[in-house]
């Protein structure tokens, strides 16, 4: 080999830098959003503990069922009916990939009041539009859950508000970046989910790295 470790060495670095960019890139986000600086390290910790944390909050039965017959290794499954167990989905409610960039997204609606009912009818079409686009694009994956590019609802929420509120496109974008997905891609689909034959299916359930959270960073720096 004619590079020896180093192409293990540099992606190992690469994997130990990623957490750092990052954390970097969701400060300047928040930045954005006219955070201060400690209450923005506040909120990226929240989110990056709170990918940890699952809550669950309804189960839905699945559509599958499981027939169990404890007889039959004896000769008497014939002779009793056979046990019959309906199959569980745990909705669940992520506190860092929902939770808490949900609790920013209504902090930044509550300060647009401040510039009148535009501001506000601004980022609730906004995020109706990024909602719709969201649930068009949004597809149910068996044994994984609903799953959409974040770029998607990114762009759509970027644009959206550079074009109703230009003076205020970052808490617009932000707004429309995380209850777009959220309302279009989780809530919507949520008949969906009996059908996927997953366990569990957690909103924001990928943690930091979840669309929900992506999208609305994403939005935001785009703005």
């Amino acid at each position: 080999m004619p590079y020896g470790c180093l192409p293990l060495i540099l992606f190992i670095w690469f994997l130990l830098l990623l957490p750092f960019v990052f954390a970097d890139i969701m400060l300047t986000a928040l930045g954005k959003l006219g955070v201060s600086p400690s209450v923005s390290v506040l909120i990226a910790c929240g989110i990056f503990m709170g990918s940890l944390v699952n809550i669950p909050v309804k189960r839905i039965t699945r559509k599958a069922r499981l027939e169990y017959d404890p007889l039959a290794f004896f000769g008497l499954g014939r002779l009793f009916p056979r046990k019959t167990f309906m199959q569980e989905t745990v909705i669940a409610v992520n506190m860092g990939g929902c939770v808490v960039p949900c609790l920013v997204a209504f902090y930044e609606l509550l300060r647009l009041t401040a510039l009148g009912p535009w501001a506000v009818l601004a980022a609730v079409l906004t995020t109706a539009l990024n909602a719709y686009i969201c649930y068009k694009v949004a597809r149910p994956i068996p044994q994984v859950g609903i799953a959409m590019p974040p770029i998607v609802p990114a762009l759509a929420a970027a644009v959206s508000a550079y074009l109703l509120l230009p003076e205020m496109t970052a808490p617009v974008a932000f707004i429309a970046g995380v209850l777009g997905p959220l309302i279009g891609a989780d809530l919507m689909h949520m008949e969906d989910i009996a059908g996927l034959d997953t366990p569990m299916a957690s909103i924001g359930g990928a943690g930091t790295f979840d669309g929900i959270v992506i999208s609305g960073l994403v939005a935001t720096l785009l703005a």
